[in-house]
């Protein structure tokens, strides 16, 4: 079983996924996920980006971003 770390609301983060959006920076504006009683959670971020004139916001899965920045305490 892969742990998934939940990221939250407001957390930067940058896409790590292989497509036109890999590198930039963003935040998160909402997280929804998959939950079963077998796995860790599957979870879905909306993500703002920076840098870029698409005028949504992008959901990704939780393997397609990584947490930059200062952790919350």
């Amino acid at each position: 079983m892969k742990h998934n770390s939940l990221l939250l609301f407001g957390q930067p983060v940058r896409v790590t996924s292989h497509g036109p959006f890999r590198g930039l920076n963003g935040t998160i504006l909402q997280v929804d996920s998959i939950v079963d009683d077998l796995e860790d959670p599957f979870c879905f971020y909306l993500v703002t980006l920076e840098g870029t004139t698409f005028p949504e916001a992008i959901w990704f899965e939780y393997h397609e971003v990584e947490f930059i920045g200062v952790p919350f305490l």
